[in-house]
């Protein structure tokens, strides 16, 4: 499948989740695209996290029902399997975002409707032979490989480390969490526009009746009353970010996208139709505050003091827009969603990133975090000399046919133990590449001295369920002969692209 060279993007208004009305816009949006579902039809919506921590940041089930039952409007006998999947994030189960965004009972109002958690299905190998890729290789799991008519539904939002999340960024889904966190760090970038070549979608529609502002997990609700849709991820992402002020080709994921021959973010190129024209939709949009905010300036005024150097120098990058900063914005804000006295409660502490070349002003009893393998710093801690060295291994060394899974559950016992080891020491340091969002959390709680996030809540114990289905599901399919990752060049659906540099099918 080739990426449109015709791109179309079509506006709509869209007051209320109403899975009926939503049904009827799409349908009218597939039909205007000249677009039929066919073969194995896969919908991935955007279900990051949900429940009632992240109300706002999912594709609402309401969205995606209207979706699935406009693509059975649309369906002339072509569909072989209808289905909805994803790879939630924060390493916790994908069955446990579904059942928080109310996807299960969704599924069965639509009938006839498989449902995939990626993280349980096999991850298929697909080769890569571009030039400025990162890798000669990437896995995904095996539907989004054979996935014939593709079509992406993710959440208007916007992005601490990639300034936005529409079509394009949304790929990071279409990966488990042991693939996904390879290359998650200073060239996330680099890494979404390398996921391109996998799949690409035939229809997109974005939740965007009510946005997600400022941040991805934790987003401030914005009412753009949009059902927006189009069938080129590069062409919409530019008209999405027209709509909130931004030019796209000044977005470094959609760039290099764009670069790579999937689209255009000429608005010129674009043809623009619907009910709400651009430049109403921009007036809808006006005071949309987005990501991309340095970590100094993230904290200013709190009780936390960040200090950000360079990534390793061989990078050729002043900051780590996709790894360690920006998970510590995300960490921060679903302190402050669950605890209204997290600012005022919060204990002094100094955290610190990358290659830092200046001084950590930490009084006696302030905490110093450095976080993250690339963390390099010499100084002076309450009089001791303090020698923080980097500990990066540089990506070549990373193989991800020997990637392995590391859940919730370890993280959190691998971070209470070294807190508690460092409790006597000037400073504390947490590795990883990146540290994970939920690892910042639960750091920034203990010596931050608030609330537990693990206390035994119905939420906690739900989420212990879910842990234990995924496990033994995967433990099962292992039993039985099924390999969860499978080497040499997956089977390809009819969804897999035909751009420069992208292997046929087969190859």
């Amino acid at each position: 499948m080739k990426p449109s060279t015709e791109p179309k993007v079509i506006i709509r208004h869209c007051d209320a989740y109403d899975a009926a009305r939503i049904r009827q816009i799409v349908k009218e949006g597939l039909e205007e695209l000249d677009l039929r579902p066919s073969g194995r039809t896969l919908v991935k919506p955007n279900l990051v996290a949900s429940g009632p921590d992240f109300p706002h940041a999912y594709t609402r089930p309401e969205f995606t029902e209207g979706v699935l039952m406009a693509l059975k409007d649309r369906d002339d006998g072509g569909v072989t399997e209808l289905a909805v999947g994803e790879r939630c994030g924060i390493t916790i189960p994908t069955r446990h975002s579904f059942e928080g965004a109310g996807y299960g009972p969704m599924v069965k109002r639509v009938g006839d409707v498989k449902h995939y958690f990626f993280e349980e299905e096999p991850q298929v190998e697909i080769p890569l032979t571009h030039e400025g890729r990162l890798r000669d290789y990437l896995f995904t799991p095996e539907p989004v490989a054979k996935a014939d008519f593709f079509v992406n539904c993710p959440k208007f939002k916007a992005h601490p480390w990639t300034t936005v999340t529409f079509s394009t960024k949304a790929y990071i889904g279409i990966q488990d969490d042991r693939h996904r966190l390879i290359d998650h760090d200073h060239k996330l970038n680099e890494k979404i526009a390398d996921l391109q070549y996998i799949v690409q979608p035939q229809f997109i529609a974005i939740d965007a009746i009510t946005a997600g502002e400022g941040r991805m997990l934790t987003p401030i609700p914005f009412d753009l009353n949009l059902v927006i849709m189009g069938n080129n991820s590069v062409a919409f992402d530019a008209v999405c970010s027209a709509i909130i002020g931004l030019d796209a080709s000044q977005i470094e994921h959609i760039k290099l996208t764009a670069d790579r021959g999937f689209g255009t973010t000429d608005l010129s190129q674009i043809q623009i139709s619907g009910d709400v024209t651009l430049e109403q939709a921009q007036a809808r949009a006006k005071g949309f505050r987005t990501g991309l905010i340095r970590v100094e300036k993230y904290f200013e005024g709190t009780a936390i003091s960040a200090y950000a150097g360079p990534p390793p120098d061989a990078e050729h990058s002043d900051y780590c827009w996709g790894g360690c900063p920006g998970a510590i914005e995300e960490a921060i804000e679903i302190l402050r969603q669950t605890d209204e006295q997290c600012d005022e409660n919060m204990k002094r502490m100094h955290v610190v990133f990358g290659a830092y070349r200046g001084p950590i002003d930490a009084k006696e009893g302030e905490r110093v975090v450095f976080i993250g393998d690339c963390a390099n710093w010499d100084g002076q801690l309450g009089g001791d000399t303090v020698s923080v060295k980097s500990l990066y291994r540089d990506r070549k060394t990373k193989d991800p046919y020997e990637a392995t899974d590391e859940f919730i559950g370890s993280k959190m016992s691998k971070v209470q133990k070294v807190i508690k080891e460092a409790d006597k020491e000037p400073y504390l340091r947490l590795q990883g590449c990146p540290v994970s969002v939920a690892e910042q959390v639960l750091a920034l709680s203990i010596v931050g001295g608030l609330k537990s996030p693990l206390s035994p809540t119905p939420e906690s114990r739900r989420l212990g369920k879910n842990i234990l289905k995924w496990k033994g599901k995967v433990a099962l399919k292992s039993l039985v002969g099924h390999k969860y990752q499978v080497h040499g060049s997956a089977e390809r659906g009819e969804a897999a692209p035909e751009v420069p540099g992208s292997p046929t099918p087969g190859e």
